[in-house]
């Protein structure tokens, strides 16, 4: 725990002041009036000297990143405001504008920068995540009141997978997730949701000051078996009594308690010489924790941990960013390459017509046997079919991507039929070397967000073990009152004349003659006390201080366990990219040969050197060739996402701001689509 030195300073004033009272009252054995001054100045020491209420504490050295949602605020009068209930805005359901505007002839024209663009502005897990600070600042507020943490939730959620493509070779993740790195590349997480967090330890107190008040209007009947003392058979009392008074708690362990009470009363005693008459008295008590629960770094943590949690809030809302630009980048690039490969496909398709048709030719004028144009047709049957599998794969890819840019799906008939046209292409790998290792663990290490929330959650361990730590001590409470007391009245009227019995003339009079009683302080009571309780065995305290500090332990060890994690992903990752690149020139090699042996092939078939079985395999090999291109290099672009998004860089990659995904309004000009 840090902190600042005016509070040290504070502290060792008011810890000097009170030392200094009990030495002088030891030395010079005052009375117990003095020892009740000399206590009440102590712990107006201790209570003024600290922080009366939390916002006066320092604020946290990490600032929040970007700007939050402020919690709503109920309206009307002020005084009746924190009766009246904040009501949160409802959801946003409808598309941004800009969703709509690239919609040309039922055909949706998207670049990979609309696309990021449109997800930052209609994508619901980043909606979803755009309350997390708000959670986190209403758990501030919470603490803030002395009330238990909820915690704020830490689920980051994947985008959509693409679909099981052949071209794509299989599945092609959202956003190249790995169990082993959840936290920052997607996955749910496992957020701690909006269960209250069970609390160890000292309780904090309640540091919202309260009002009090009561009032009691009573009528008693007291059967007198003596009437000679009393003059009557039966004592018949009417009270009336008129309570309020003010609580607050302190930081410091310090709690203050005034209360005035005023009471009337009337009775038929005939041997009571003031009657009717009030009886008000004010009472100032300050109660001040010595030992167990003193201090702030006891009964602030779950502040300061509430607001390391605003901080967790925005990292997690950054991980959810991170993890849906990944996302909607390889959904974006899938699309691409399906698109491509349908073209591959379709052309491959007019091969083995065109192929169909010349070997029809050839047998109606008998150059040929007629079992050639089988299995010409065997041929085209086979190219319709993977053409029709590559379509499909495009229709549910489409369909994927819209859903994932849409806050209502596919709902709106307009989204829903509409066909995406890409009108980006994908880019040639570029060269990676494997000496940058250690280079980009570095940069994973200083950037991904889940190695901040590790810290911080080590941090927060580290401050809840104070409550534990200092339930281990006796608890030992300071407590001193001081109370006024008044009495005014009326002389009894049944009092028989020439009664010996007479009221002092200083009682005499209405509420006013009690109130002035009371400020001049003319019948006061001190009084001064410890309390203190020893726990003979400890075992509950002593329980859970061990397990506090088995949770800070493991903690530690999760700690390292990601950062060996992150090395070898992050290795992985740039093996990955390395293996795509020569995967991808490999294929644009093999589809040249196969391009230059069908081409031969077909010559030689010209010339009667080849057979049409031969043709026709040369074409499918070629078709396939040409398939393995588009999917090599599909693959290269999510490893290369992949190693972004294991980097942190994939924000800055494409251009990113965590504000304008906070505001959902991307600052990105609208690319005009091409005329229909």
């Amino acid at each position: 725990m840090i902190v600042p030195a005016g509070n040290f300073a504070a502290l060792r004033r008011a810890t000097s002041c009170l030392s200094l009272n009990f030495r002088v009252f030891v030395m010079r054995k005052q009375n117990l009036l003095d020892l009740i001054r000399q206590a009440v100045a102590a712990g107006l020491c201790l209570a003024l000297a600290l922080p009366a209420s939390p916002a006066e504490l320092p604020p946290p050295s990490d600032a929040p990143l970007g700007s939050r949602f402020e919690l709503p605020h109920p309206r009307g009068p002020r005084f009746l405001r924190p009766y009246q209930r904040p009501d949160v805005p409802p959801a946003r359901l409808e598309n941004s504008n800009r969703l709509e505007s690239l919609l040309r002839a039922g055909i949706l024209y998207l670049s990979l920068a609309d696309t990021i663009a449109i997800a930052l502005e209609n994508n619901l897990d980043l909606e979803l995540s755009r309350y997390t600070p708000m959670i986190a600042q209403a758990d501030l507020l919470r603490a803030r009141a002395g009330g238990l943490l909820r915690g704020v939730p830490t689920t980051v959620r994947a985008t959509a997978q693409s679909v099981q493509a052949q071209v794509a070779g299989g599945a092609t993740g959202g956003a190249g997730i790995t169990s082993a790195q959840a936290a920052a590349a997607g996955g749910d997480s496992g957020g701690v949701g909006g269960a209250v967090i069970t609390q160890t330890g000292v309780a904090v107190p309640t540091l919202d000051p309260f009002f009090f008040s009561s009032t009691t209007i009573g009528h008693r009947s007291s059967p007198q078996s003596n009437t000679i003392t009393t003059g009557t058979t039966a004592l018949v009392f009417d009270t009336r009594q008129f309570n309020f008074g003010y609580q607050q708690n302190f930081l410091s362990g310090t709690s203050l308690t005034f209360a005035w009470n005023n009471s009337f009363f009337e009775s038929n005693n005939r041997n009571s010489v003031i009657n009717p008459g009030w009886n008000p008295a004010a009472q100032l008590q300050i109660t001040q924790r010595l030992l167990q629960g003193f201090g702030l770094a006891v009964n602030n943590r779950n502040i300061r941990v509430a607001r390391n949690n605003l901080r967790v809030s925005d990292l997690t809302f950054k991980q959810q960013v991170m993890v849906t630009v990944a996302g909607v980048v390889n959904l974006y690039w899938d699309l691409v390459s399906l698109n491509e490969d349908v073209k591959v496909r379709r052309k491959a398709l007019e091969v083995a017509r065109k192929f169909y048709e010349d070997n029809k030719a050839q047998v109606a004028i008998g150059t040929l046997a007629p079992i050639e144009i089988v299995r010409a047709e065997a041929r085209v049957a086979q190219a319709e079919q993977d053409l029709t599998n590559a379509e499909t794969a495009l229709l549910q890819q489409e369909t994927i991507l819209k859903n994932a840019l849409s806050r209502t799906g596919v709902a709106s008939p307009a989204i829903a039929d509409a066909r995406i046209v890409p009108t980006d292409r994908l880019g040639e790998p570029e060269p990676e070397r494997l000496d940058r290792l250690q280079e980009l663990v570095d940069l994973a290490l200083r950037s991904r967000p889940d190695v901040e929330q590790t810290r911080i959650g080590l941090e927060n361990n580290r401050i809840q073990i104070a409550g534990s730590r200092s339930q281990l001590l006796p608890s030992l409470d300071l407590t001193a009152t001081l109370q006024n007391n008044s009495l005014a009245g009326s002389r009894n009227a049944l009092l028989p004349p020439g009664s010996p019995l007479a009221p002092d003339p200083f009682f005499i009079g209405g509420y006013g003659t009690a109130l002035s009683q009371l400020f001049r302080r003319n019948f006061p009571d001190y009084s001064i006390g410890f309390n203190l309780s020893i726990p003979i065995r400890n075992r509950t305290a002593q329980a859970d201080y061990v397990r506090d500090q088995i949770s800070l332990r493991q903690a530690e060890l999760n700690q390292q366990r990601l950062h060996n994690d992150i090395r070898v992903n992050v290795q992985n990752a740039l093996i990955a990219v390395i293996q795509a690149r020569a995967r991808y020139e490999s294929a644009v090699k093999e589809r040249r040969l196969q391009e230059q042996t069908l081409d031969a092939e077909n010559k030689k078939y010209a010339l009667g050197a080849s057979t049409a079985f031969q043709v026709v395999q040369t074409q499918r090999d070629l078709a396939q060739a040409q398939a393995g291109e588009v999917a090599a290099l599909a693959a290269y672009n999510r490893a290369r996402v992949q190693l972004d998004l294991q980097t942190a860089q994939i924000l800055d990659k494409y251009g990113v701001t965590i504000e304008e995904a906070r505001q959902a309004r991307s600052s990105r000009p609208i690319q005009t689509p091409p005329a229909p």
